[in-house]
Parts: C-alpha cells; structure tokens; sequence
C-alpha cells in the first residue's frame, strides 16, 4: 500500500512540475507572438487555399491564389521576425521536450529540441513557398503552402504542450495527420525539421 502511495504522489508531482514548464513554454511563446498577425493571416490563408483547391474552374481557382499573396508575404514577413526576436532569447525557456518529463533536460539535452532553430527553419521554408523557387504549379505550391503552416503550427504546439498533443489539434483542427504536414512541405524544410527533431 505504501508503495501505491508513493507512486501516486510521485506521478503527481511528475504532472505537476510538467504543467508548470507547459504553462511558462506557453506564456514565453504568447508574448513573443504578440506583436504580430501570424495566426490571423495563417487563418485567412488556409480558409482560402482550402476554398481555392475545391474548386473546379481553374480561372476561380487562380483568381482566389492571387488574391492572397499580400497575407502570404505579410505571414512570411511576420515570420521572418518572430524567428530572428526568439533567437536572442537563451536556453534552457526555449528548449521543447522530444518526452514530456520535466526537467528532463538537465539529464541530457539529446532529450530536448531548440525551438529557436526550428523557428528558423519554418521561416526558411514559408518564405522559400511564398517565393515559389521551386517554380511550381499554383495548386501544389498552395498545397506545400499548407503543409508548411501546419508543420509550423505542430513545433508551436509541440513546444508548449507535447508532440503528442500537437498531433491531436492538427488532426482535429486540420483533419491533417503529422506525417502528411511532415511529406507535404518543402523538402529542404523537411530535411532541416529533422535535423532539430531528431539530432
């Protein structure tokens, strides 16, 4: 029975040394995203995209895309700051955890991703799709457009909660699983994502 006990009351203090590092991932990545409209055009850009690859007439369709590059170059504008401000900030508040175990950074940081690297990388790789230097179609380049705002979204939310939880918003926001974001976006980002996450 004391053995039931301990266990209990060490689960207890593991959930509630790992809601205090969620809360406080959390508020770091509010206040730095405070300044700007990043959520609002991604919204605006996604409702359209979506509306935009429903369509069949291809001149409603290519007219809906033009319509959106002010917000697509204002969201990689945007972007492009938030990830050059977060990268002044110092380690360990920026640190994601791969685990949700607190303080499990002070073990090893192998545990841990950089989230100023992985802002760095979703900005690359926005800026690269708004710029189109691959050259591709309009419908894939929305599509890989999308792709790299949802990959985005999952680090933000990976970061202040867990990986776990930012697989379950985006399937249930997106009806987009993490694997799909992960092969619908840019390969370069791809790549770089994976050199964060994993190394």
């Amino acid at each position: 029975m004391e053995f039931l006990s301990l266990l209990f009351i060490l689960a207890t203090g593991i959930h509630w040394l790992n809601t205090q590092g969620q809360r406080q991932r959390t508020a770091l990545l509010a206040e730095q995203l405070r300044p700007y409209q990043i959520e609002k055009h991604m919204e605006q850009l996604t409702s359209a995209y979506m509306r935009a690859l429903g369509e069949t007439d291809p001149e409603r369709q290519e007219h809906i895309l033009q319509l959106q590059e002010q917000a697509e170059q204002q969201l990689a504008h945007e972007f492009q700051n938030l990830a050059r401000e977060f990268a002044k900030l110092s380690a360990p508040p920026t640190r994601g955890f791969k685990l949700s175990i607190p303080h499990i950074d002070q073990l090893s940081p192998k545990f841990t991703f950089d989230m100023r690297r992985l802002l760095q990388v979703h900005a690359q790789g926005i800026e690269r799709t708004v710029s189109n230097l691959h050259g591709l179609p309009p419908k894939e380049r929305s599509f890989q457009m999308m792709g790299e705002m949802f990959l985005m979204q999952h680090s933000c939310h990976w970061f202040c909660k867990s990986k776990s939880i930012a697989s379950a918003r985006m399937l249930a926001q997106h009806q987009t699983r993490y694997e799909q974001a992960l092969q619908a976006v840019d390969p370069e980002t791809r790549q770089a994502y994976r050199d964060v996450v994993q190394g």
